[in-house]
């Protein structure tokens, strides 16, 4: 596929609804004591993921629109060792396994090549110490997962929390029905943290009782089943940093709506990251707006906000002056090696990049160049790189229809904003 660049950007868009949060409430809804209804909700692949897991393991889910009716139903004994795939959804992945061991059953929990690869095995020994039967089938800490679920006990334990912030979710999620509750010890600085924040968030409004103690762990009390509700999902504030680079490196505007000073979502900070490199932000409770202006290079610790780095980098290609992106080093245990690919792909549009074990520095070209973009599977290296191509004829990008992961309907949103698109093998 490759984007038509239009003379100006000046527009308005509201991303769909954020995946973090949907699959947060999602999972939260599927332990409730009644009917929940999430508005606004994503409908991306891997929100359907988790969703077809949870209408298979019995409860009752109904997509109106954009919004998701789930009706719960008690723990029941599964099948013998009933499977769900869950394709690359590290997400849905994390939380799905913590939630079979509030269950009864036993499970197998599996995904695709990639999930296969991706570490889960902190997350297990936790989950072990708490009382749960779980194991990695081949003994490598990873995907196929074994649950021989029989409710968990919870109360006390540790895990890393340098290693995904998913880990620690998955075990506050599931942590009301553990007949002990949970009392969590993180090890290590929290990477991603404001997800952290996010979950205890979604759970306080399903009526769970979450404390934090600092940044070295929660509690979470022994409520048995949350609370069913009416949730709003707030618009994806990843989906949002795309958009808003697009005013960024064109010199356009760009309004997103349903985002601002009032979300829950780390990744709106992105804006600051922008306004640091010369873009003007207006700000408001429920809208962010970025005006381009002559863009210079920043040095960034991005651990907060790690789901936005390839949209920054990309951005770096046409600052004034390097940029360098810190103290990421989980990027290289996502859907694929994000460190790596975004060294390989900036270089292919001229671009000097300079990798490291926890992030890289980019020393932007003179011109930048057209090339064929891989897409490596990754929904967030084909959007991060359609800023480029809206900006830069001829830029090519592979595998388009990937970014259904998380943003379905992206593309759709760009050519509303005047960025057309040739080409197309979207499905």
């Amino acid at each position: 596929m490759r984007l038509v660049p239009p003379p100006r950007i000046d527009g308005a868009a509201r991303p769909p609804g954020s995946k973090s949060l949907t699959n947060r409430a999602l999972i939260c809804a599927a332990l409730a004591d009644g009917p929940s209804t999430l508005r606004n909700a994503s409908l991306s692949d891997d929100s359907r993921l988790l969703v077809g897991a949870l209408a298979r393991f019995g409860h009752h889910l109904r997509l109106q629109g954009s919004s998701i009716e789930v009706t719960p139903r008690e723990p029941r004994a599964g099948a013998d060792r009933e499977t769900f795939y869950l394709g690359n959804a590290g997400t849905a992945v994390r939380f799905w396994i913590a939630f079979l061991c509030t269950q009864r059953g036993k499970f197998l929990v599996d995904g695709d090549a990639r999930m296969r690869q991706r570490p889960v095995a902190d997350l297990l020994d936790a989950l072990t110490r708490l009382g749960a039967r779980v194991k990695s089938v081949f003994g490598n800490g990873s995907l196929p997962v074994a649950v021989d679920a029989d409710g968990m006990e919870g109360g006390r334990t540790t895990i890393r929390a340098d290693v995904s912030s998913q880990f620690v979710s998955a075990l506050l999620l599931a942590a009301p029905r553990c007949s002990n509750g949970l009392q969590l010890e993180l090890e290590g600085a929290p990477t991603s943290e404001p997800y952290l924040e996010m979950t205890a968030k979604v759970m306080r409004g399903f009526g769970a009782a979450v404390e934090r103690h600092g940044r070295g762990g929660f509690s979470v009390a022994p409520s048995g089943p949350y609370r069913g509700t009416q949730f709003e999902v707030e618009p994806d504030a990843s989906g949002a940093a795309y958009l808003l680079s697009l005013a960024a490196v064109t010199g356009g505007r760009v309004r997103v709506d349903g985002l601002g000073t009032s979300s829950v979502q780390g990744d709106v900070r992105f804006a600051d990251l922008l306004e640091q490199m010369g873009c003007r932000i207006e700000r408001a409770p429920a809208s962010l707006t970025a005006v381009g202006g002559p863009l210079r290079g920043i040095d960034v610790d991005m651990n907060d906000i790690p789901d936005t780095v390839q949209t920054l980098a990309v951005v770096s290609l046409f600052a004034k002056g390097p940029t360098r992106i810190r103290n990421v080093p989980n990027l290289r245990v996502k859907e694929t090696d994000r460190i790596g690919a975004l060294a390989k792909e900036l270089s292919k549009l001229g671009a000097r990049v300079e990798e490291s074990p926890d992030g890289l520095t980019i020393h932007p070209p003179a011109e930048v160049s057209p090339a064929r973009i891989a897409a490596y599977g990754d929904h967030r290296m084909v959007m991060s790189f359609a800023v480029a191509a809206a900006r830069v004829p001829g830029i090519e990008l592979e595998d388009p229809a990937c970014v259904a992961k998380s943003f379905p309907g992206f593309f759709d949103l760009l050519e509303a904003l005047g960025v057309s698109h040739q080409g197309s093998t979207l499905v």
